[in-house]
């Protein structure tokens, strides 16, 4: 019974290449949005990405831009070794994200450690409110 339920036609549609294909490195390029009151913080998954790797741009409408090339080269095998699965990198990724304007853009900072890519947009103080006061009235301006 379970070969009919598991037999070659299902087994090919749950593990055939194309299947694989889509699954293979879907982790890179994940991001983590967080806003603080000073700041909002990017994190995205970059594994294997070293900082000459990424590459980050500030485009017009406030659109950040962020690749990665290289992540997850394809490690050698010996000759008479078969590969089964290879999951672990498509071998780059983008992502655009469209910021805020309270962003100060000329304080962007970036930085890539065990496999996270880390931006920090610091964000414009917020105005004062302006305190209730009385303002006088005359007949004449």
């Amino acid at each position: 019974m379970a070969d009919l339920f598991l037999g070659s036609p299902f087994r090919r549609f749950l593990w055939g290449p194309t299947v694989l294909r889509e699954w293979q490195g879907s982790s890179a390029g994940s991001m983590d949005w967080i806003e603080t009151p000073s700041s909002h913080l990017l994190k995205f998954n970059v594994p294997g990405c070293g900082k000459d790797q990424i590459k980050i741009q500030l485009e017009e409408d406030n659109v950040l831009s962020i690749r990665g090339e290289g992540l997850g080269a394809k490690e050698e095998a010996p000759k008479d070794s078969v590969w089964h699965v290879s999951e672990r990198g498509k071998g780059e990724f983008a992502r655009n994200v469209v910021l805020p304007e309270s962003v100060r853009f000329d304080q962007i900072k970036a930085q890539v450690e065990n496999g996270v890519l880390t931006i920090v947009l610091p964000k414009e103080p917020a105005p004062a409110k302006p305190k209730t006061r009385a303002i006088p009235v005359s007949s004449k301006l």
